[in-house]
């Protein structure tokens, strides 16, 4: 259940950042809940056909979950990664490429 509330707080204060310049953004939410205050940090900017972005949110008992990512655009080729941290330390990294 706190894994769901994690999610939804995360899923939530992502929202509100995604609105930021494409160029630069950088963001601080804090939403507070029933069962405690969630708070995220999130930051991304794109040059040169690769955009970065990464995004921290700590629960209510102090965890921390976060996610990293890059994306590059190579004419119609893309390339791209992201490692996901859990709130018990736990990584998971994803990496491809596709074409439109």
């Amino acid at each position: 259940m706190k894994h769901l509330l994690l999610a939804s707080a995360m899923a939530a204060l992502s929202l509100t950042a995604a609105a930021a310049d494409a160029a630069a953004w950088d963001r601080t939410r804090t939403v507070t809940t029933p069962h405690g205050t969630y708070s995220a940090h999130g930051s991304g900017s794109c040059a040169n056909g690769s955009c970065q972005r990464s995004y921290q949110a700590t629960g209510p008992y102090g965890r921390t979950a976060s996610r990293s990512g890059t994306v590059s655009r190579y004419g119609n080729h893309y390339d791209y990664s992201r490692t996901t941290t859990g709130p018990r330390g736990h990584s998971v990294t994803r990496a491809g490429s596709f074409r439109r």
